[in-house]
């Protein structure tokens, strides 16, 4: 399972490293697309198919909202081969779109990794605090 939090910088060239932790789970093939609240989510190739199945509740009808969450996600998803020390390219296009510039913040959520630009996680950080309780509430009502 992949858990914690990690900070790090992007090169200039646009080079990260996913922490060592974090590898151990997703090897050294993953896919890295525009995620929500202007992050970009990480996973191993092995997991793609599920998490995508989540998204779309496994429904094999490719009725409106699950053709928003494709293309949302599917068509700035790219497929990354890591070096030895995990190191990779983030594609500009999606440096771009999460607004990465510099420091970063790898959030490890279980069986992905969002990738945030750190001021912009401190913000939302400072949210999901806020809203943590309410969050649960509803939660345990649509059980």
């Amino acid at each position: 399972m992949i858990l914690g939090r990690f900070y790090s910088q992007l090169s200039p060239k646009g080079r990260l490293a996913i922490p060592s932790k974090f590898r151990k789970e997703t090897g050294n093939r993953i896919i890295i697309a525009r995620w929500y609240e202007n992050c970009l989510v990480i996973v191993g190739l092995s997991y793609w198919k599920s998490l995508l199945r989540r998204l779309t509740s496994g429904n094999e009808v490719v009725i409106r909202p699950i053709r928003s969450v494709e293309r949302f996600i599917l068509s700035t998803a790219f497929e990354v081969e890591t070096d030895s020390q995990g190191r990779f390219v983030v594609p500009v296009s999606l440096r771009d779109q999460a607004k990465i510039t510099g420091e970063v913040v790898f959030l490890g959520l279980g069986e992905r990794i969002e990738l945030w630009d750190r001021s912009l996680w401190e913000e939302e950080e400072k949210k999901v605090e806020k809203e943590a309780d309410q969050s649960l509430l509803e939660i345990s009502q649509n059980k």
